[in-house]
């Protein structure tokens, strides 16, 4: 399970507290909730206990940007939230190969399912969201709405690499998202929230359900729930 939009370091403790194994710190974006300057970003990212993986969401493309970003927030995984050059993915790969990346689709039809099998033999992961970059101000995380799951599905089936499903979860749909997707994990933010802080008992309520979920179901996720941030062979991210 991967809490995105952590800000504080009472957050963060709450959230690996609540079994989190991954959690997302998000620097500077063109829209969405929870932003943080990188020198919070590198403070909570320090005192986040192993094997516990942190997150940084970069809307940067470029790879020499990226990682100019990266050597102040010092995070165990990349997260990149709008789209990368292959050129720039591969450069960013040579100059962080300790780092994991993992590359944001943003599920809007057919395309999608190109873009996921076009980019994944160059990233560790791919995380389904329900964004928008083709907008005038971009939408790259924290929309807080459910995509079309049955695409997600076919990107996950289509792919070798763990996928990630984010976008709209609540307790209430959780079961089905698992059942649908399959995915190796969850990630989620806007409906564990209130007033935009994390909510204990909603961050409770969710984990209880997608516990009760999992279990009730064969599926691949089941393998990682203790385990979101692994490479889908045992190995943490």
């Amino acid at each position: 399970m991967k809490i995105c939009c952590i800000a504080t370091p009472r957050e963060a403790e709450i959230a690996v507290r609540a079994g989190a194994s991954a959690l997302g710190l998000v620097s500077a974006m063109p829209s969405g909730p929870g932003v943080i300057q990188d020198e919070r970003i590198a403070e909570i990212a320090a005192r986040v206990p192993p094997p516990v993986a942190t997150f940084l969401l970069t809307s940067r493309t470029s790879a020499g940007r990226i990682v100019e970003q990266h050597e102040r927030c010092r995070t165990s995984v990349l997260q990149l939230v709008d789209h990368v050059h292959p050129e720039e993915l591969r450069a960013l790969r040579a100059a962080l190969p300790g780092v994991k990346l993992v590359q944001v689709i943003h599920v809007l039809g057919a395309e999608s399912i190109d873009e996921a099998r076009s980019v994944a033999p160059l990233v560790d992961a791919l995380l389904l969201d329900s964004g928008n970059p083709n907008l005038a101000v971009k939408e790259l995380g924290g929309t807080g709405r459910v995509h079309d799951w049955a695409t997600s599905r076919v990107i996950r089936d289509a792919v070798s690499i763990p996928v990630f499903l984010a976008g709209g979860l609540t307790a209430h749909n959780v079961a089905a998202a698992i059942e649908r997707v399959q995915p190796f994990g969850l990630d989620l933010c806007t409906h564990v929230r209130t007033d935009g802080a994390l909510d204990e008992r909603k961050l409770a309520t969710f984990m209880a359900a997608t516990f009760m979920a999992a279990t009730s179901m064969a599926t691949p996720f089941m393998a990682a729930t203790d385990a979101i941030a692994g490479d889908g062979r045992g190995e943490r991210i």
